[in-house]
């Protein structure tokens, strides 16, 4: 059997496309990178044109990548980055070049005038939307509301940034459960939008999208997109989720008590559920998954690789250049480095709060911090207190959810620092 599936990950810096065949086999993959703008303080937009020329460009070298017949591609699938606003009109022509992602935070006046009229903890209870709330879509769409009033009243639909590629392919405007759950103004346990909180946005209801899950065959490609990706007009399109929830597939999280590690920038360790973990001051954050009838509820550190990327900047100048002389990677170097130090880098501690203090500390305001530093300490002992002060913060993530429901005694860990012999060690021992 020839059939094979194309799955995209549309990451906030660039689109992967990665072949697949009928066994789950990955015979190639592809990258294109986009660019994020920021033309003021708070304000993070990307192109969503930039992201369907991506889909396009890195699908067609994947196919003359590995010479495969265009006719054995039998469907398409993609992932986004979350809390998209993409505002269409009914022909799905794009209302505005740019728009913003997830991390943009210019709605706090909306969120603001929002919890004038709804009490926030029952916000978050109801939605499980544990970022600052500034940060989910609802209240950009309210944005947009109060400060284009004129681009506002010609949409027809506002969608997710996969939702926006899947129109593309196929002309269909909808959106899965994973996705919308991380607008703002959706019930998880009611699988459905929460109506009150959207009419207390003032939003009209009629521009969300319809709800359908992520498995769904929206429908097959348009002529149009057809001829752009080099593809026949049969293959289907799947509706696909939010990275977040097709991140917890991928990494099994397929079962009650399943947790996973994403090691990245900012970190999280995640539990796949029946029921969403919600919790009043901890605040995971929770998103339908992809698998039905289950939820993936997440607790996050700000500062995990963007703590270990630090200390690469500015203590190991030396690895740096020495990796850009090598052609090594200079993370490679840094964990070597580090393997020479002995477990507890002699005592050596790091607070990896460089970006602030997450949801369980007692402030935002707490920042990193060496302690115990003394001559004898080496730049080894320095890189590995860093990655075990990273391990052991998360280890604290996981006593927190260890609170709310049983979890399984094996630990996925995904993302960069995945790719870490030593590092995936320090997580095992602790």
């Amino acid at each position: 059997m020839n059939k094979k599936i194309i799955a995209y990950d549309l990451g906030t810096g660039g689109n992967k496309a990665s072949l697949y065949d009928s066994d789950g086999i990955c015979l190639a993959s592809t990258f294109v990178a986009y660019d994020t703008y920021y033309p003021q303080a708070g304000w993070h937009e990307q192109r969503p044109m930039d992201w369907w020329n991506s889909v396009v460009e890195s699908t067609r070298q994947l196919l003359g990548k590995v010479k495969v017949d265009a006719g054995d591609i039998e469907c398409l699938a993609i992932s986004g980055h979350s809390l998209g606003v993409v505002p269409v009109d009914a022909h799905h022509h794009l209302l505005r070049e740019l728009t913003p992602i997830w991390s943009d935070a210019r709605s706090k006046d909306q969120a603001r005038r929002f919890f004038e009229k709804v009490d926030q903890k029952q916000w978050y209870m109801t939605t499980g939307n544990g970022f600052p709330p500034e940060l989910y879509s609802l209240f950009k769409i309210m944005w947009y509301r109060d400060n284009e009033p004129e681009m506002y009243k010609k949409i027809h639909k506002v969608i997710g940034t996969k939702d926006f590629i899947n129109a593309k392919m196929t002309g269909q405007a909808k959106t899965d459960y994973s996705y919308v759950s991380g607008c703002g103004g959706y019930d998880l346990k009611a699988w459905d939008y929460s109506w009150d909180f959207i009419e207390a946005s003032g939003i009209a209801g009629e521009i969300l999208p319809e709800v359908v899950p992520s498995t769904e065959i929206i429908g097959e490609l348009t002529a149009e997109a057809a001829k752009a990706l080099g593809l026949p007009r049969t293959v289907k399109v799947a509706c696909g989720g939010v990275d977040n929830s097709c991140m917890a597939l991928g990494a099994r999280n397929i079962a009650e008590g399943r947790v996973y590690t994403s090691l990245g920038s900012s970190s999280w360790i995640a539990v796949s559920s029946e029921e969403p973990v919600l919790d009043a001051d901890t605040k995971p954050f929770v998103f339908t998954h992809v698998i039905p009838n289950m939820f993936t509820s997440a607790v996050s550190i700000f500062s995990a690789g963007s703590s270990f990327q630090w200390v690469r900047n500015h203590l190991c100048k030396n690895l740096v250049a020495e990796a850009e002389q090598s052609g090594r990677n200079v993370y490679e170097l840094m964990t070597e480095l580090a393997a020479q130090s002995p477990v507890g880098a002699k005592k050596l501690l790091f607070n990896p709060n460089l970006a602030g203090g997450s949801s369980q500390e007692k402030s935002a305001m707490i920042r990193g911090a060496f302690s115990g530093l003394d001559l004898g300490h080496t730049q080894a002992d320095v890189i590995r207190a860093c990655m075990e002060g990273i391990a052991l913060n998360l280890g604290s993530v996981l006593e927190v959810l260890k609170g709310f429901c049983t979890l399984s005694d094996e630990m996925t860990i995904v993302g960069g620092g995945s790719k870490s012999d030593l590092w995936r060690q320090i997580f095992a021992d602790i």
